[in-house]
Parts: structure tokens; sequence; C-alpha cells
């Protein structure tokens, strides 16, 4: 089966656009990536990011492709149970300051967690104090 000719004439725009280096990612673009960080490449993903904040399963279908960005209330609906978008939209509201501290918060309690687990495999060490610190 042969093309026609004027189906030939359809052709794509040739060359590819990208952003310069220095562009600062549009910030869609970036929630759709701290999405598929979080909640990873999964076919549920969409389904369950849906049910988490409420919302309709095209609307994240959206946000996961970055065609459009989540609305106030689902952007902090969504930064309650996506630490990656939390500390995205610290990053760029420029509270950097902030994002170090939730990490060492974070590495307190696995610390405080291995800590745990050590005690429970070998029994509590007679010097350590009992109690967080």
């Amino acid at each position: 089966m042969s093309f026609s000719k004027k189906e030939r004439k359809f052709r794509a725009e040739q060359g590819n656009i990208f952003p310069e280096s220095g562009e600062p990612v549009p910030f869609v673009v970036a929630i759709a990536g701290a999405l598929r960080a979080e909640f990873g490449n999964t076919p549920s993903k969409i389904k369950v990011v849906a049910r988490l904040i409420g919302s309709n399963e095209r609307t994240v279908k959206n946000w996961f492709s970055g065609r459009n960005g989540p609305n106030a209330e689902c952007l902090v609906e969504l930064m309650r149970h996506s630490d990656v978008l939390l500390q995205l939209v610290l990053c760029r509201s420029g509270h950097e300051e902030l994002v170090k501290a939730l990490q060492m918060a974070a590495a307190r309690e696995q610390l405080r967690s291995a800590i745990r687990t050590l005690n429970d495999l070998f029994g509590s060490d007679p010097h350590e104090p009992d109690g967080p610190t």
C-alpha cells in the first residue's frame, strides 16, 4: 500500500526545542517530576493520588503529564502526602534551610529506628539513657 501524494506533504516539524540550560523548569513540569518521583511509574499511581486527595483521575493525569498544575487546595493536600513535593515547593519559595531541617529530622528518626532495632536484637545498652534525647 502506498501513500497518496497528499499524505506525504504532512510532516512533523523538524528539530527539537530544548530549554536553555539556565532557564528554570516550569512549575507544572517540576510538579509532574516530583509526583513521579514520589508515587513511582506504576499504572495505578493516578488512582492512588486521586483517592488520596479526593480529586478526579483525569485532573491527576494532567498533573503527572505536566499539562496543568494543581490548585492551591490540592497542592497543600499533595504536600501532606509527598515529601518530595513539599521539598520542591520549599526550594522554589526560597526556603532551602527548611528543606535541610526536614532532612535532618528524617535522618534523626531513621537513626532512632535503627537504634531501637539494634536494642531489640541485642538488648539495651545499660550506659544509654532511656527515652529520646
